[in-house]
């Protein structure tokens, strides 16, 4: 008897896939309701800050150039991901990341932990030619990056169209000071949008990332973005251990 009930519901175009989305409804009512009643969704870590204007222009330009399609940025809680790329990704790394750049699959290493492994001028000839410091790379050329100037105009504007989403970029005293004390006077300046010119052009002299101080280049921004990968949470105060360099 229920053979014939399964057959009819077979046969039925209509009413099969209708009876799929009912399932496909429940399934994911089951996954996301509950996120509703948790109170904590993401673990409280100290460290994580939004993105200075810098970083953030260098994110874009990382978005730009495809570099998501390649590299993930999420290392799994397994032993061989954390022996080679350290501690495995927190979702509190990714709460201001708007997309997150998790990725979905790795042609080149993991990311997420590679600010402060190589220098700023090993990133540069990386990002020039490849070949020249990891010779078996299959990786694209961009020397167009130390060529082309950074334009950063609108980076006020973009840091707004982030604050809407709920990263919390500051133009308020009320928010400056919420800023302070989340994460101190130092970040709550380079969070301030109404100073992100300022403080972006400042972030990139002081760092000298692309080697040349007479020039604010792509590369500039784009090396001070890797920089501060995985590099904003004190990963020993969680879990002891020791990770083989990033390769």
């Amino acid at each position: 008897m229920s053979f014939f009930k399964h057959e009819s519901i077979e046969i039925n175009a209509g009413l099969l896939i209708a009876l799929t989305m009912v399932v496909i409804s429940i399934g994911g009512l089951v996954e996301i309701v509950p996120l509703f009643y948790i109170k904590d969704t993401i673990e409280k870590v100290e460290g994580v800050r939004p993105y200075s204007p810098l970083e953030l222009r260098g994110r874009d330009i990382y978005q730009r150039e495809g570099c998501y399609l390649c590299h993930s940025q999420m290392i799994r809680p397994f032993r061989d991901e954390m022996l080679r790329y350290g501690h495995y990704s927190l979702a509190a790394e990714s709460q201001y990341d708007h997309p997150f750049q998790w990725g979905s699959k790795r042609t080149g290493p993991d990311l997420a932990r590679v600010g402060g492994k190589y220098s700023n001028e090993w990133h540069v000839a990386h990002m020039i030619n490849p070949r020249d410091v990891v010779p078996e790379s299959i990786m694209p050329s961009y020397p167009w990056l130390m060529e082309n100037e950074l334009q950063y105009a609108d980076v006020a504007d973009r840091m707004r169209a982030l604050k809407k989403a709920g990263v919390p970029y500051s133009e308020t005293r009320e928010e400056y000071q919420a800023n302070v004390e989340k994460f101190g006077q130092e970040a709550a300046d380079k969070l301030n949008i109404l100073a992100a010119e300022q403080y972006l052009v400042a972030e990139a002299q002081a760092g000298n990332f692309d080697g040349d101080r007479s020039r604010l280049t792509e590369m500039d921004a784009l090396v001070a973005y890797l920089q501060v990968l995985g590099t904003m949470v004190d990963f020993s105060q969680y879990e002891e251990g020791h990770f083989v360099e990033f390769r």
